[in-house]
């Protein structure tokens, strides 16, 4: 795309957005677009429109083989981000205090990578991703804890959506957590 700040107006303008601004540094795959319109409207569905037109540019990146841009909308992707960090230091804290295994909430593929690499130094604790698809999320485990089977464990992960933590395909959603 040779011209993402262009692209990225005009589907802003398309999506029926009027008073907004964006900010692309194309060469470092990044953005930022700070929607003004109906503030409660944006910030009540804020999350799905991050993910749509982050997804949007996936797909204009791949079909014309460039580099792909990454968008933060109204600054949620960085709040998110933080969010995410401290959630996996806090559950670390407990985990070791109390030696027990607690589950992250489901997240998508790049939080889920978050809080992986968050605690992949962390000398007490291990990391794996289980579940499939959108229930798919994180358990904070003590270091030498062992994962317990699941006869629905079909060892079948095909990568899809795979992040950088250990995986094990399971079909059950997480026990209930605090939502993020």
């Amino acid at each position: 795309m040779k011209d993402w700040k262009t692209f990225v107006n005009d589907l802003a303008s398309k999506m029926g957005f009027e008073d907004y601004r964006a900010d692309i540094d194309a060469e470092h795959g990044h953005g930022a677009l700070y929607l003004h319109d109906n503030p409660t409207l944006v910030k009540e569905n804020l999350a799905p429109i991050v993910e749509s037109i982050n997804h949007i540019l996936q797909l204009v990146a791949r079909k014309e083989n460039e580099k792909p841009l990454f968008l933060d909308i109204n600054n949620y992707r960085k709040e998110r981000e933080s969010l995410i960090v401290e959630l996996a230091r806090a559950t670390a804290r407990k985990v070791v205090a109390t030696k027990e295994e607690i589950p992250l909430p489901a997240m998508n593929s790049y939080e889920r990578r978050l809080a992986h690499m968050e605690l992949a130094a962390h000398p007490e604790v291990m990391t794996e991703s289980v579940g499939k698809g959108k229930n798919r999320y994180v358990v904070v485990r003590p270091v030498g804890a062992v994962a317990p089977h699941n006869e629905n464990d079909d060892n079948d992960d095909t990568g899809e959506d795979n992040d950088n933590g250990a995986t094990a395909a399971m079909t059950e959603t997480p026990p209930e957590t605090n939502d993020l």
